[in-house]
């Protein structure tokens, strides 16, 4: 599956786009007006960053002992058995999940918006055509209410869930939710459980999702109308959705055979060095793919170059990917990467005038 994944994503990283697909891109831009902008009017759901993300693992116990030696995260709450653990300063976390899993993955990612409030954004989903049910498939959402059992609060942390077109699932949460207890979810450990180690390599906080879907426009212009998520920037014709006023962002290339699932979660790392991560990576048992643009396992890692035909510097964008024990998709970039030119990526346009489209 990893394989299978990774050689579609390359094909899509060297531009083999198709008349159709770049149109589509085109399409949802056109929803939104001819600069890429999301509007002057406000979202109705304005999402000011990513929160965080889970992974179902095989071998929870395994997986939070490696990733707390790879990355020094401390663990910033309990929710049961799923482990809840600190990105930077927080509130942003990776979440591990308890049970054993026998599909390893992304779950879903979390958006953060401010003043949540569970059944007026439930309101707002169902104007947008997401049905309020008990499930969270395609176009449908719902809400959990988690208990002191899981570690929320005594009358229960709303935590509000839908899927996507494509049946992605994706979490919204106000934006102080850390994963702990209280009504928005923000009362977490007053002092983290440090790891057993400082970790080889310090995240420092999300930078984006890609993730696979069927139609591009239909997704973009679904995303857009509820979130904004103006796009500045471009990767060749693949459009970098912008999350909140930072550098967070989210990709959306059409892979239908693949759709309804995130390919990979990126994070930010502080002077980002090719050579030094792939050092402390081969220290830390990985196999370093030389020449290669797609793993075929786990526990490997591999750097691809994004050229200027794809928006990136013309000696080329250095963006590095490694895979889990699950063979679990990270991808790791500096705290400047915006998914635009230059050698960090970190060269992007505006809304008005983007960079990096392939006319």
């Amino acid at each position: 599956m990893v394989a299978d994944a990774e050689r579609l994503i390359s094909a899509i990283k060297n531009t083999q786009f198709s008349r159709r697909t770049f149109l589509g891109s085109a399409a949802a831009l056109a929803v939104t007006g001819s600069s890429g902008a999301a509007s002057s009017i406000s979202p109705p759901l304005p999402v000011q960053s990513i929160n965080h993300m889970t992974i179902s693992v095989s071998d929870p116990a395994a997986s939070l002992a490696w990733y707390q030696g790879l990355f020094g995260m401390p663990i910033a709450a309990r929710q049961g058995n799923t482990s809840v653990l600190q990105v930077g300063d927080g509130p942003q976390f990776i979440a591990i999940g308890g049970s054993p899993s026998e599909n390893p993955r992304i779950t879903h990612l979390c958006l953060a918006i401010e003043n949540f409030d569970d059944e007026r954004t439930v309101q707002i989903l169902a104007e947008h055509g997401v049905a309020a049910t008990t499930e969270s498939g395609p176009m449908q959402s719902r809400v959990r209410m988690r208990g002191e059992e899981f570690g929320g609060a005594a009358s229960g942390t709303p935590e509000l869930y839908f899927g996507d077109r494509d049946g992605i699932v994706v979490q919204l949460q106000d934006t102080s939710y850390c994963g702990g207890a209280g009504l928005l979810g923000e009362d977490c450990l007053a002092t983290p459980e440090p790891a057993p180690s400082s970790g080889l390599l310090t995240l420092h906080e999300f930078n984006h999702f890609t993730l696979f879907v069927s139609d591009q426009a239909r997704s973009m212009a679904f995303y857009q109308s509820l979130f904004g998520m103006q796009v500045d920037t471009y990767q060749g014709a693949l459009p970098v959705m912008r999350i909140g006023a930072g550098k967070q962002f989210l990709a959306m290339p059409a892979v239908p055979p693949l759709a309804g699932r995130i390919h990979h979660a990126s994070l930010a790392v502080a002077d980002f060095d090719v050579d030094r991560i792939f050092s402390v990576l081969e220290g830390y048992g990985l196999t370093v793919l030389e020449g290669a643009s797609s793993a075929d396992g786990p526990l490997q890692a591999y750097v691809t170059m994004r050229g200027s035909d794809r928006g990136g510097a013309t000696e080329g964008t250095p963006e590095l990917y490694f895979t889990d024990p699950d063979g679990i998709l990270i991808q790791l970039q500096d705290l400047s990467y915006c998914g635009g030119n230059g050698y960090l990526g970190d060269e992007c346009g505006t809304v008005e005038n983007p960079t990096g489209r392939n006319n």
